[in-house]
């Protein structure tokens, strides 16, 4: 009944609809649409009243519901099933937690704000209340196991296209899934795979992305590194419009990754990122060196020149940025 009533107040387009006339087209008495939309307001929703004219809406919450994601949403399967808390511990936990349970593909969960975000290597990730879109999404892909790691360079370039068109922020990639812009990082993106030797059961893909974020907002251990769309910008943005471009991105390249492989994702990759054609420094677990970034290879990795001239495959680890070099000149 609630969203019914909403959707009426949405389909006048700004304009009054007659309490009698909702009451009407329920079947409900003219109290119960009161309290509906006494309901809406504490949601946040301004509604106008008018003794003679009815309700009107007037603008909607700062806040990531359901309706509010769903309404003008254009995709098919993403975003089938919306999830959302005012505050969680981690979307991805939660996420985890539905696709154990059988949750369909597309399912999102989706926080205002998470207390124990995490992103790549177990950091933390700071996620306050109603400063970005933290978010996770359940996908079920018909890939093998061993593919399952290109989905990070997938995401990222949806989130970077997205924030492209709704922007004009020209954010870059940094390897494998880091979304910067002047070498601060705005978006997180942490995937993590429950599969079978052959068959891969459910990917969670969180992604976090600095919104409307002040600087002064930031931890002190990250304000050098780290920015927000509204900071760049100077204004504030739709967390609304702008989670529905990411979805609506991510449908179209997934289904264009069952349709075609990676090739195209990893086209849109290289013409969106920071890494390579620069001197870099890698970390992983068994080594660190330094090089010159070349390539990503058909599986997505990282392929460095060291200065002995051997390419050397990086498929984990901290890759850091040390100095780009241009070669348009």
């Amino acid at each position: 009944m609630r969203n019914t009533v909403l959707g009426l107040l949405r389909g006048t387009q700004g304009e009054y609809i007659s309490g009698e006339d909702i009451s009407r087209g329920l079947d409900v008495s003219r109290t119960a649409v009161w309290k509906h939309i006494q309901n809406l307001r504490r949601e946040g929703y301004v509604i106008d009243s008018n003794p003679r004219q009815g309700y009107r809406l007037r603008s909607t919450p700062d806040q990531l519901l359901p309706e509010e994601i769903m309404h003008g949403l254009g995709t098919k399967k993403l975003g089938c099933r919306i999830v959302h808390f005012a505050s969680i511990s981690s979307t991805n936990a939660e996420a985890k937690r539905l696709a154990s349970l059988g949750a369909v593909e597309g399912t999102v969960v989706v926080a205002e704000a998470q207390t124990c975000g995490r992103g790549r290597l177990s950091r933390p990730w700071f996620s306050p209340d109603k400063g970005g879109i933290w978010f996770s999404i359940i996908l079920r892909p018909s890939l093998h196991p061993t593919e399952a790691a290109k989905l990070t360079i997938l995401g990222a370039v949806a989130v970077a296209k997205a924030i492209r068109e709704t922007t004009g922020l020209a954010v870059e990639i940094k390897w494998p899934n880091d979304i910067l812009f002047k070498g601060r990082k705005l978006v997180g993106i942490l995937t993590e795979l429950n599969a079978e030797m052959d068959a891969i059961n459910y990917i969670v893909m969180g992604i976090g992305i600095n919104v409307n974020v002040e600087l002064d907002e930031f931890p002190e251990e990250i304000k050098n590194i780290a920015s927000s769309l509204t900071r760049e910008i100077g204004h504030d943005i739709s967390r609304r419009l702008l989670l529905q471009a990411i979805l609506e991105q991510l449908e179209q390249l997934y289904d264009q990754v069952i349709r075609q492989g990676f090739i195209p994702v990893f086209a849109n990759w290289r013409t969106m990122n920071c890494t390579l054609n620069s001197e870099v420094n890698v970390v992983s677990a068994n080594q660190q060196f330094t090089g010159l970034a070349v390539d990503i290879d058909a599986d997505g990795a990282l392929l460095v020149k060291k200065e002995d001239g051997v390419i050397e495959r990086v498929l984990s680890g901290e890759v850091s940025v040390r100095r780009r070099w241009d070669y348009s000149s």
